[in-house]
């Protein structure tokens, strides 16, 4: 049995960091070239227990430049091929789907999702491009072990969310337990790790289940619930996006405080000064014993 390995992919929210389209005060810093703060892609891990065959959590629009700059995706010997052997998917966002394009060429993987987030995929015609005879879709239901490597068992749970933006309707449930919102939790050689990139609330089976792990990657999309209306760039709080906040009344610092594992934000937006080196936001963190993903951040278990 070989030893569990995550690299991180992309640490970065939907949009990634800086957001193209972005001047809010820590974006600022990243086109201003402010060596307090690192650019980052869009959310992925890749894990293994070979380093010779690798599973992504998530497929983000920015996975073309993540293999770029990981050497362990890069193919290797033969004329075409990738050590990419499967992905999971966690849910149906874009940030989330939109790099299974860049895997088109004609390159066999396994796609292992809940029904809900492979109906959705279903239902966008350009996915057909990834044809049904060697890019196998696997449904698998929550709480159903299963095996995308080889030594590796991976199982799917209930993560309080919502529903992809563009299936919401008028008044869309937030903190929802669905299949349209996931947690990963992957084991191997007796190691476990967690993979939690949007959650909106903290419960208490929620809490148990990650208790478990030895790593949680978990959702760090704001320290403020409001800070994407109070930098004027944009109009919704974070529980309004699925997004529980890292500070403040039923956060993740209270709610996780006391959890044994290796604890590490992810899937932190472009608004969020735990980007920032020596912030207050990001002291505070780090006191309470969590890390700030990055990207290329490698964890061996």
């Amino acid at each position: 049995m070989g030893q569990l390995t995550a690299i991180v992919l992309g640490a970065a929210a939907g949009g990634g960091f800086p957001q193209w389209n972005c001047r809010c005060p820590v974006c600022s810093l990243a086109w201003d070239g402010d060596a307090r703060v690192r650019r980052s892609t869009q959310a992925s891990l890749a894990v293994t227990t070979d380093g010779k065959r690798f599973v992504l959590f998530n497929a983000s629009p920015d996975l073309r430049e993540q293999i770029a700059a990981t050497p362990a995706l890069q193919p290797r010997e033969s004329l075409r091929g990738s050590p990419i052997a499967a992905v999971v998917l966690t849910g149906g966002e874009i940030d989330q789907t939109a790099g299974l394009l860049a895997l088109r060429e004609r390159h066999a993987f396994a796609i292992h999702a809940s029904a809900g987030t492979l109906n959705a995929v279903a239902a966008n015609p350009m996915f057909n491009a990834l044809g049904p005879d060697i890019v196998v879709r696997h449904v698998r239901a929550i709480g159903a072990p299963f095996a995308p490597l080889d030594g590796l068992t991976a199982e799917l749970f209930t993560v309080p969310g919502k529903v992809p933006l563009y299936l919401e309707g008028d008044n869309p449930e937030l903190a929802a337990e669905t299949e349209a919102n996931v947690g990963v939790e992957v084991t191997a050689g007796g190691r476990r790790l967690a993979f939690v990139p949007g959650c909106a609330a903290v419960t208490p089976a929620l809490k148990s289940r990650l208790a478990r792990a030895d790593v949680l990657f978990f959702d760090g999309t704001l320290f403020h619930d409001d800070e994407m209306i109070a930098t004027g760039s944009g109009a919704k709080t974070g529980r309004r996006m699925g997004h529980i906040p890292i500070d403040g009344a039923g956060s993740s610092l209270a709610a996780l405080a006391d959890l044994p594992a290796r604890r590490i934000f992810i899937h932190i937006n472009n608004t969020n000064a735990i980007r920032v080196a020596g912030s207050p936001e990001r002291r505070k963190v780090e006191a309470a014993g969590w890390e700030i993903a990055e990207d290329g951040l490698k964890i061996e278990l």
